[in-house]
């Protein structure tokens, strides 16, 4: 027998997902949980486990495709089934997905077994049955007559019932009805140049490309007598230069996808819901340089790296203690503060996908070195690409450290569901006053947001005060609770 095995739900409700690369190829003989697949989510990348054991006979999304949660993805002949009937012949390869109503379910055949259930993927179904999906309908396979005519007319000039529209909405996935909705696109008219399949991103820009409404023209005005006319541009006007076309050669276009479309939906809804404000601190660190140079000859800790990101980190453990409101949430559903009494703390980490956010759980329950050792494990797993959507959340404050790429200060925004984040500047060797002279100290400023409807100034200068008093002298660490 063929069994259609479809991308599941990953994580987090996330609708879709990109094949990174495949593991297997047709023909492949496969184990159970064997990993085929790598795809990357708009969190992380993740390792697709196989649900049965047999042989692949189809695979149904390219490397570098997006497939929508639900959508067919490979296709397996499982062992001691009968493959040869036609209603479970796998699909062609033709690279082409396979329509939804082509995907053979358990209420195809009263003989077929349950899909393996894959943990964390949702739960098998109770029973074997389901109702059958109603057929769709097609759009005409052609554009001839009247269909002809409302792909090469504008949108707005056909009037309302001037043409019958298709009996059914043409099938396609939210995502590529919101492009649609965005790029000005009549789906039914796409579906028209693609009879039977379902319509995917490609289609649509595809299509847009194609299709561009002319520009309203313009009525000429005369010119005044002796000089222009003020509608008319004069030679020191500037005209406005038109948009690159698709497929110029001077434009790269890349898609918004995976962690960069994810970080730019969360900081458009950070930047826009909580009111941002940012105080700055700059002081001498050198008692904390020293003290980590100490560190890093001791014997005892060899193995472990201690940095100055680890010893920020246990100042703000600390400093949550005495300033609880920069380790709460504001809750506007139910119109409700809610404090945390533990702080998982997030490590903002720059890597070739983008901006991740792994988050240390319960980081005020770990010593320095246990500390230092998970910021140096989240930010490797990270930067490999491997960090799990579960490892990105509940996070309670956020740490950025923007002094690795020589910065000093900045106004970084928050974590959605956040109250603080704390950004890390550069540590320089600077003229400071010590003791009433003029030395070399080293020196660091740090940046705070906070979510003001949380926090007032007052908190926050405290917050501030407290951890800086951590970084100027380590020992103060020990009064801290």
């Amino acid at each position: 027998m063929i069994e259609h095995f479809l991308l599941p739900d990953l994580g987090e409700g996330l609708p879709e997902a990109e094949i990174v690369q495949w593991h297997v190829a047709e023909g492949d003989a496969v184990a159970l949980n064997q990993t085929i697949a790598e795809v990357e989510t708009a969190k992380a990348i993740v390792e697709i486990p196989s649900p049965y054991a047999g042989t692949v006979q189809g695979l149904h999304a390219a490397a570098g495709e997006v497939v929508a949660v639900g959508s067919p993805l490979v296709s397996f002949a499982v062992e001691g089934a009968d493959a040869g009937t036609p209603a479970a012949r796998a699909p062609e390869p033709s690279g082409e997905r396979v329509p939804e109503s082509a995907v053979q379910t358990p209420a195809d055949d009263a003989s077929a077994r349950a899909t393996p259930n894959l943990v964390g993927y949702g739960a098998a179904p109770s029973s074997g049955s389901r109702p059958r999906r109603r057929a769709r309908r097609t759009v005409p396979p052609t554009l001839d007559g009247d269909h002809a005519v409302r792909v090469a007319a504008p949108h707005d000039v056909l009037h309302a019932g001037a043409v019958e529209p298709p009996p059914e909405r043409p099938r396609s996935t939210p995502p590529v009805r919101k492009l649609a909705k965005d790029l000005g696109v009549d789906l039914t008219l796409v579906a028209a140049a693609h009879p039977g399949e379902t319509v995917t991103r490609a289609h649509v820009e595809g299509f847009a490309g194609h299709h561009v409404r002319p520009a309203a023209p313009t009525s000429p005005v005369p010119p005044r007598e002796g000089g222009f006319s003020s509608d008319t541009p004069s030679s020191a006007s500037a005209v406005l230069p038109a948009a690159p076309a698709p497929g110029d050669p001077r434009v790269t276009r890349t898609p918004v996808r995976g962690v960069r479309k994810h970080t730019a939906a969360a900081m458009v809804r950070s930047a826009f819901t909580a009111p941002h404000a940012t105080t700055f601190l700059t002081l001498d660190v050198t008692a904390t340089t020293e003290l980590l140079a100490s560190l890093s000859r001791d014997r005892a800790l060899d193995g472990h790296r201690i940095g100055v990101l680890a010893l920020v980190a246990k100042a703000v453990c600390l400093a949550l203690g005495r300033t609880p409101a920069l380790n709460a949430a504001w809750d506007d559903a139910a119109g409700e503060i809610v404090e945390h009494h533990f702080v998982n703390l997030g490590i903002a980490a720059a890597t070739d996908r983008g901006l991740l956010v792994p988050v240390v759980p319960d980081a005020d329950r770990l010593a320095l070195v246990d500390l230092a050792d998970a910021i140096a494990e989240l930010a490797a797993t990270a930067r490999a690409g491997r960090t799990t959507p579960a490892a990105m959340t509940g996070g309670t404050f956020t740490i950025t450290n923007v002094g690795v790429f020589g910065v000093d200060a900045g106004t970084p925004i928050l974590t959605p569901g956040e109250a603080g984040i704390l950004a890390v500047g550069a540590v320089r060797r600077t003229p400071w006053e010590h003791h009433g002279e003029i030395a070399l100290r080293d020196v660091v400023t740090l940046s705070l947001s906070f979510d003001h409807r949380l926090v007032d100034g007052a908190e926050a200068a405290r917050f501030l005060s407290d951890v800086a008093g951590v970084l100027r002298e380590p020992g103060r660490a020990m009064l801290l609770r």
